[in-house]
């Protein structure tokens, strides 16, 4: 069985050959989607994202990307701004729709801290699955200012100057993580690997 990532590539993503070279290490064939038809070309995909939350659906809009994403049947695994957009709405530089993949609004992180929340950070697991499997304690790298508000499909929280938020979300084939796993080291290399062999038997 072959078995192709695809990395979203959609001009707001910025560390996408970060992401490829990590999914590499982690045994993956990659391909970068420039174009929709590539989307048939694939069997699983990536969706990165650096930057604001409008910027990224209009660029997705632009390069024609909405429908084949919103038609997607296939394991997708959202990244930081990739999992937030995977969201209802979100409220950065005013209101915008996003995939309404899962029930979820993305706003500002109200902490008495210093925001961006960057650096590593532990996950507590609420709700295991097969992503997050055996990296129940890990610590991944943290890099945004804005926060997943969701109650129905958190799987791991994580605590930020007394603020627990959303770090990883799932519903179906839908994940989510608001980390980066390409820079968190050997647990975000296995959790690329992970999301690699959902599927394998």
């Amino acid at each position: 069985m072959s078995n192709v990532i695809g990395i979203v590539n959609y001009g707001i993503a910025g560390n996408i050959h970060s992401i490829e070279k990590a999914l590499k290490k982690a045994g993956a064939k990659t391909l970068i989607i420039n174009k929709a038809e590539d989307f048939t070309k694939v069997d699983k995909l990536v969706l990165p994202g650096v930057g604001s939350f409008k910027d990224a659906m209009k660029e997705l809009k632009n390069d024609g990307f909405i429908e084949p994403l919103n038609n997607n049947t296939k394991p997708i695994l959202g990244i930081c701004l990739g999992m937030q957009i995977l969201s209802t709405v979100g409220f950065e530089y005013g209101q915008t729709k996003g995939f309404n993949y899962i029930d979820a609004e993305v706003r500002p992180m109200l902490v008495d801290a210093k925001v961006p929340h960057v650096g590593f950070n532990t996950i507590e697991v609420v709700n295991t699955n097969k992503i997050i499997k055996g990296l129940e304690k890990a610590e991944f790298y943290f890099m945004h200012s804005y926060e997943v508000v969701n109650y129905t499909n958190i799987v791991s929280l994580t605590e930020y100057a007394g603020h627990k938020f959303v770090s990883s979300i799932q519903k179906d084939n839908i994940y989510g993580v608001q980390f980066h796993p390409e820079k968190s080291r050997d647990a975000g290399i296995q959790l690329l690997k992970n999301f690699i062999n959902l599927g394998e038997k």
